[in-house]
């Protein structure tokens, strides 16, 4: 008797379990869909300024003796950083905020036989591929940019892509933040205000351990999460020197805590205040 109860009881739960999988599932495969047809307007948003940055700091700089030879190779790990961050934020914010706006249609979508937080996962999840998939896309276009700038070291590619997945999670969580605080018609205003000066206190375009002489400015950029991501992309990417030793950076215990734990806290914080929206 108390079999036959117990399996009565798992009957539903399995049922509600797969209804909800299948609504994750068509979900996402809706954004996925709409992103595929503006795939021109996903390009052009995530390579203008990365390879712009490429050109001008990679190529045209140490072409004209500015910049030393070699700092191509410098500048990758945080063009990378740079390229998959935002496009995670931008696969994510925009159209949160639109969701959460007057329209409120983000409705449609709390009435599909899904749990909330499994909402917010598919959106975390969603902004995370197209931070990987501009990863793929732009290595073979920083190559063609570079020419003999071009050097990443083979030896680490294991951590690289581990490094590449932890900042499209980073950037998805924050883009979930900002997508459930950020009206959509301030958005312009948070790119300003907040992202730009992200990406210039990240260590994109320097390394970490050059700034000895900045100590202020070395302690600011480590409240930076873009920071861990570049250094350790750098550690990762940039080809070991004549003695067989990494470019000095961050240690790499920093880097993943610093990666997941700001990943974790703005998850929190993003999740938090998507219920809030969403109920309200």
């Amino acid at each position: 008797m108390t079999a036959a109860v117990t399996s009565t009881n798992r009957a539903p739960q399995q049922g509600t379990s797969k209804l909800a999988m299948t609504a994750f599932w068509a979900i996402l495969r809706r954004d996925i869909l709409v992103t595929s047809r503006g795939f021109v307007a996903f390009l052009v948003q995530s390579f203008m300024q990365p390879l712009l940055y490429l050109f001008v700091f990679g190529v045209v700089l140490p072409e004209i003796g500015i910049a030393a030879p070699g700092y191509g190779a410098l500048l990758l790990p945080g063009i990378v950083t740079l390229t998959v961050f935002l496009s995670a934020v931008q696969g994510i914010m925009l159209p949160l905020s639109l969701d959460l706006g007057f329209t409120r249609e983000i409705d449609d979508r709390l009435l599909a036989p899904t749990p909330v937080g499994a909402i917010v996962l598919e959106k975390i999840l969603f902004a995370t591929l197209r931070g990987l998939i501009s990863a793929a896309i732009l290595f073979p276009l920083a190559y063609w940019i570079l020419g003999d700038e071009y050097r990443v070291q083979s030896g680490s590619i294991p951590l690289m892509i581990g490094l590449i997945l932890l900042t499209a999670i980073l950037g998805s969580a924050v883009g979930l933040v900002f997508g459930t605080i950020v009206p959509a018609e301030h958005i312009a205003l948070a790119f300003a205000g907040v992202f730009t000066p992200m990406l210039f206190t990240g260590c994109l375009q320097y390394p970490w351990a050059a700034l000895h002489d900045l100590p202020i400015f070395r302690v600011v950029t480590l409240i930076n999460p873009l920071t861990y991501s570049s250094e350790g992309l750098r550690y990762a990417m940039v080809p070991l020197g004549e003695n067989g030793a990494h470019t000095p950076s961050l240690a790499l215990g920093w880097v993943l805590l610093g990666l997941i734990g700001f990943a974790a806290l703005f998850f929190q914080l993003g999740l938090k205040s998507f219920k809030f929206k969403a109920i309200h």
